[in-house]
């Protein structure tokens, strides 16, 4: 697994979680660098149009993504 979207609220707003290096070496494309701190300590929240969108990107660049 390199990246993980874990459901946090009712509202379905997700917890980013990089898994692997290239989980994170991905997600650093996709973020300004100012964001990769919150990146690297799992503190990126990501609502659920936006994790959508996500999740769709990262697997259509093989990445493996989990939904929980």
């Amino acid at each position: 697994m390199d990246i993980c979207l874990v459901n946090i609220d009712n509202n379905l707003n997700k917890s980013l979680k990089p898994m692997s290096v290239i989980g994170m070496l991905w997600l650093q494309t996709h973020f300004d660098n100012d964001q990769w701190d919150a990146l690297s300590n799992n503190e990126v929240i990501v609502s659920k149009e936006n994790s959508k969108l996500l999740v769709k990107d990262a697997i259509s660049a093989g990445l493996n993504v989990e939904l929980f």
